[in-house]
């Protein structure tokens, strides 16, 4: 059945829904190496009611559905399947309104990340999840792939700061979940059935986020280690002191030369790891915790502790860490950025292995990522017309994810299944609760309308 424009047309208006391949490019692919692939129509409804009825059209047209905000997803999480609708919510860009008595905030899917913290900062909030893409990235699509981000460790990801969504069905039936309520055991908590779903099982419209009070003080610092096992028995060392940092990051040696060539901040490219250490809240405490963290890393065999002085110096030394990836994106044509965790006490044997793995294979790679929390981002540096080495990096990846499960890890820490990680999910996964995924799927959209062919293929 070929696409029928005109039903669309009227519901958003002819100048909203694009059909040319010309125009259908840029939402054939997402921030996810190798995977493209251009959809019937893009479509971008500016409300509810029109994602709604855009929703009960596609069915009558038999459509598959894709929901899309910025693209910057990691997973192929966005990527159309042949002959989908493309739902771009980017219209969707509206702060409702921002609640301090209740420490909440009402916001559209379509509007920046980064611009819901600056909202609460007016108030003297804070929205703590802060994803690489936060500047970029809408809240609609870190809700459905429930992002972290480098202040994971103390303040968690998005899930623990959505309080209520608006979905819209796979019928079309739009359905309020939550509320502001801090205590709420009414019925099944289904908001979270819908928060890390990767747009199989709704679309979300509108989120209710928690607020917190905005910490008053913060210190940064930077230490370096000759060796990755060191730098680890530091963050183990900081964790068993009972200090919880908002960040704990690292940074391996291939990453740093290249952070150092793009940044040229002044960064020892001569270590091993580097560890950007942040702490925040009530001026006394960060200024004791500085001190203890800053004692413990030197115990533990550090080479040399910054802590900066200033808070333009603190921004300079957080740039190590959030430039990573625009760095090692320089050094070759393809950059394929991997997402998996470990518990924390397995990360130095787990970046070993990326090293001997990358190193069997002859492969480029550079690791960095959240210490404090285990996840690690192995980044090949490679190129996807190069079939070849392309084929090394599929078996190299391979040989990291079963490492990673027999270590009692997870596929992915933050960046979803979607396309590029659903050969590897029946792995983490016993024959049991994979059916259980499977089933909900089936429960809440029967025609497997929804990003079908994410996360695992129809039944």
């Amino acid at each position: 059945m070929p696409f029928n424009a005109s039903p669309f047309e009227n519901i958003v208006g002819k100048d909203q829904v694009l059909t040319k391949t010309v125009d259908l490019i840029p939402y054939g692919f997402d921030g996810t190496a190798e995977l493209k692939q251009l959809p019937a129509a893009v479509i971008f409804p500016a409300d509810t009611a029109q994602v709604a009825a855009c929703v009960k059209e596609a069915a009558n047209q038999n459509l598959p559905i894709v929901t899309r905000g910025s693209g910057t997803g990691l997973s192929g999480g966005s990527v159309p399947m042949a002959g989908a609708l493309v739902i771009c919510l980017v219209r969707l860009d509206q702060i409702i309104k921002i609640d301090p008595a209740n420490l909440t905030i009402r916001v559209q899917p379509g509007v920046i990340t980064k611009d819901i913290d600056e909202a609460a900062l007016a108030h003297g909030l804070f929205y703590p999840p802060d994803p690489g893409s936060m500047k970029i990235s809408t809240i609609g699509g870190n809700v459905a792939e429930n992002s972290g981000g480098l202040r994971g460790l103390k303040y968690g990801v998005t899930r623990d700061y959505v309080m209520g969504l608006e979905v819209v069905q796979a019928n079309g039936e739009t359905a309020r979940l939550g509320n502001a309520c801090v205590k709420d055991v009414a019925g099944y908590s289904m908001k979270d059935l819908f928060i890390g779903s990767e747009g199989t099982l709704g679309i979300i419209t509108e989120v209710l986020l928690k607020l917190v009070p905005r910490p008053k003080a913060r210190k940064t610092l930077l230490a370096t280690f000759s060796t990755m096992e060191a730098a680890a028995e530091a963050v183990s060392s900081i964790i068993a002191a009972q200090i919880i940092p908002c960040t704990l990051e690292f940074i391996d040696q291939v990453t740093l030369k290249c952070v150092e060539d793009y940044c040229k901040i002044g960064l020892p490219i001569e270590a091993a790891a580097v560890l950007l250490i942040e702490t925040d809240g009530h001026p006394d405490a960060v200024d004791e915790e500085a001190a203890a963290m800053e004692l413990i890393c030197r115990e533990r065999g550090a080479d040399d502790v910054k802590i900066a002085a200033t808070e333009a110096e603190a921004a300079k030394l957080a740039s190590a860490r959030r430039q990573a990836f625009s760095a090692l994106a320089r050094v070759r044509p393809t950059t394929i950025l991997e997402d998996v965790t470990v518990p924390r006490s397995e990360l130095a044997k787990m970046v070993t292995f990326v090293n001997q793995t990358a190193e069997k294979y002859r492969l480029q790679v550079g690791t960095f990522g959240h210490m404090g929390d285990g996840n690690l981002h192995p980044t090949f540096l490679t190129d996807e017309k190069d079939r070849e080495e392309m084929h090394r990096v599929h078996e190299a990846l391979s040989e990291i994810v079963d490492e990673t499960i027999r270590l009692g890890g997870t596929i992915t820490g933050e960046h979803g299944v979607g396309l590029a990680k659903k050969e590897y999910l029946p792995r983490q996964f016993d024959d049991a609760s994979f059916a259980m995924l499977k089933l909900v799927k089936q429960s809440l959209d029967p025609d497997n309308r929804l990003n079908p062919g994410k996360i695992f293929d129809p039944a």
